[in-house]
This record gives structure tokens, sequence and C-alpha cells, in this order.
């Protein structure tokens, strides 16, 4: 069937100028068969869309709400849980609990190359030992002075530096190694790149970590994502919809455009979210003219309302780290903040602790009292397994292959 698409294709144009009166019988034909591939491919896409979500609806609660997690890990060496599924609904079931994802911080990298990937790889064992989904593993690959990964990768200059020293193709072919390195190592995810368009009103806090303008942001942010994403390493574009120059592991962002300035803006990442990054991480920041009072990665509206019903985005939305500042000194720990996420429509809660059971566990309680709340979830652990299977972590086929075979 595939083969017959590359065939059809490159005679569509033709096709469509030549107007229905025109066609030969050739063409019809060959319309027909197009239609009939695309028919073929939306059904395919239903029933495994269908498998999935019941899939998802069957799965254990506790097991659902840790695939929204990404937290950080224990050491370089080798992986193991020290929480428990117990932990989340209050048994003494001793299954291993493991996030979603995990983010590495500079004391999780490794000092050779070699050991890196074996601790990498010890992660995967440790969860096929236990019958667990692969996690994803993720880290702030950005470049200039957020280089997690600068003692095994090559350089990889700021953004900043890169808009003014590098063309365009330059610029792909950089990230594009740096995704073919990280691949080599065992990751599957950067946290990068920041696509916000450098101001005043946020320069002292991006620090070189903007592309510049908002065409230099398009321009190098399009070659960053493509790079990446073409050599297997999914991107986290952030921090939408945007920052100001308080920073947010200390205090709460406030940013007060009007909204015409703000839609102009968040222009990148209107932009940039065309080219389907495989992820979005939401920003701790208050926006006076969109929903004043909530922190934008707790806000439905701009979560649901704005990036999933008006920008049609698709992809997963992480929150920023819950236990930031910006929203523990706040009014929002991270008990009031789990449920906010869940609510305005994150898919992934960033926690740069080593433990994410407590949380969870108010997750599962809220979980069981409401069932909107739970539909909520399993939209979420739908989108984040459709990533993983995209990303080879993980296999509904397998599944399905499993079943029968028991």
């Amino acid at each position: 069937m595939k083969k017959s698409l590359l065939l059809i294709l490159p005679l569509l144009f033709f096709i469509s100028c030549g107007g229905p009166d025109n066609q030969t019988k050739k063409e019809k034909l060959l319309h027909q068969q197009y239609s009939e591939f695309c028919r073929e491919i939306h059904n395919q896409k239903k029933n495994h869309d269908e498998k999935l979500a019941e899939f998802v609806k069957n799965m254990p609660l506790e097991e659902k709400i840790a695939q929204l997690f990404i937290e950080n890990l224990e050491g370089n060496v080798r992986f193991r849980s020290f929480e428990t599924l117990g932990a989340i609904n209050g048994s003494d079931d001793k299954r291993p609990l493991v996030a979603g994802g995990y983010l590495y911080f500079s004391y999780n990298i490794a000092e050779s190359r070699e050991q890196m990937k074996a601790y990498n790889q010890s992660v995967m064992d440790y969860c096929d030992d236990y019958g667990i989904i692969h996690p994803f593993l993720s880290v702030d690959q950005e470049g200039g002075w957020v280089s997690r990964l600068k003692k095994l990768n090559d350089r990889l200059p700021s953004n900043e530096d890169v808009a003014a020293n590098y063309s365009i193709p330059q610029a792909y072919s950089l990230y594009s190694v740096q995704a073919e390195q990280m691949a080599d190592l065992g990751f599957h995810m950067n946290l990068a790149p920041v696509i916000e368009v450098c101001t005043d009103d946020n320069r002292e806090f991006l620090d070189g970590r903007s592309f510049g303008s908002l065409e230099q942001v398009l321009s190098f942010g399009r070659a960053c994502i493509n790079g990446y994403e073409n050599c297997g390493i999914a991107t986290v574009v952030k921090h939408f919809p945007g920052n100001t120059n308080t920073d947010p592991h200390t205090g709460l962002p406030e940013i007060t455009l009007s909204k015409e300035d703000l839609e102009k803006s968040i222009e990148s990442f209107k932009k940039l979210l065309e080219l389907k990054p495989a992820a979005l991480l939401m920003s701790h920041a208050r926006t006076s003219a969109v929903d004043s009072g909530v922190p934008a990665c707790l806000s439905s509206v701009w979560v649901t309302d704005i990036l999933r019903n008006e920008w049609a985005y698709d992809g997963l939305i992480f929150s920023d780290d819950i236990f930031m500042g910006a929203l523990a000194d706040n009014g929002y720990p991270p008990e009031k903040a789990v449920v906010m996420a869940v609510d305005a429509g994150i898919d992934c809660i960033m926690i740069s602790e080593k433990r994410f059971a407590r949380p969870a566990s108010v997750l599962y309680k809220k979980a069981l009292s409401d069932s909107d709340f739970a539909s909520k979830i399993d939209r979420a652990v739908c989108r984040i397994l459709m990533y993983k299977e995209n990303a080879g972590l993980w296999s509904l086929d397998s599944v399905d292959s499993d079943s029968s075979n028991s």
C-alpha cells in the first residue's frame, strides 16, 4: 500500500489542476486509489486509538498516575526505585513505583559515555524485570550554561551564540549531531529549545537562552526542533506563555502585557508548534490579560482552551517543576498544584524531587471520587503512551500479542 501511495502522490497535483471534467480514466483511478488509501489509514488510526483508550481504561489507577510524573532520579551507576505502588494507594503493595519519565541533573551524568549508557540501560532493564512500561529519559541540553551533557557530548553553544555565529544549515547540523550523541547515550528527550523572544522584560532571566528576535527564534528554533526530532530526540519547547525577569525558582513571574501585546509575544510558540514538536513546557507565569491570578501551568484557559482547542496542539504538555518557589511559596503547594495541573489538562507533571508518591496519592484519592477527573487522567495517559509508542519505548501491539498468548 505504501508503494502505491508513492506512485500516486506525484500525480495528484496534475489531477487536481485538471479538474473533474478533464481527468482521464487513469487519473480517476489514481484518485480513487489515493482516496481508498486515506480511508484505510484513517480507519487504522481510529482502531488503534480505540484500542489504546481501552487499554488505558483497564490499567490500574496507580500505574496510570505514575505515568503522569516526570521526576529526578538517584545517582548515575545503577537504577532502582525507592518507592512502591502501595505508597500511592495506602496498601502493602511492594511493587516498585516508576515514573512515566525521568529528568537528569548534573549529578546524574556519569564520567564517561560508557558509564552513562550502562546507567540508562539499567533503567530499562529494571523495568523489564518488573514488567513496567519504559520511562522516557530526558535532560536539559539547551546549550551554553544549561548543558547537562557537556562532559560527554560535543560543545553546544547557547541559543544566543548560535543565532549570532551560525547559519541556519550550520545550526541544523549542530543540533543533529547533539541528537545523535544523546540517542547513543540512551536519552529520548531534550527539554529544549527555549523559544521565547528576548525582550527587556525577560533578558536578565533568560541570560542567553533565547535565540533573540522573533525572526531569529522562528528560523533557529525551526532548525533546532527539526535537528533533534529528525534524529530521534523529542524536543520540549519552552516556556509557554513566557517569563519575566523574576526567577520562578524563587518568585512568581507576573506578565502585565495587554492582551494584544501578549498575543504578539507568543507568536513564536504559535508558529513553531505547527512543526508538531513532541512536547511543550508551561511556565509558572501569571498573565494579567488571560486568566489572571492563575499560574499558566495550572490554567485550563492556557492549556486546554488555547493550546488544545484554539491552536489544535496534540503533543504532550508539561508543567514546570511544581516544587519551585513560584508555586510552593504563593499558595500552590505540590498537593494542590498536582490536582490543578491535571484539571487544567497537563499531561506530564514535573517534580525535581526524587519521590512523587505523596502528590500521586492525592491524585489517586481525587480520581476515585471524581469520574471527570479520572477521565482527564485517562486522556493524559493516552497521549503519553502514544508518544512512547512513537519513540519505541512501548507498543500496543506487544500488549495484544501478550494477551493472545496468555
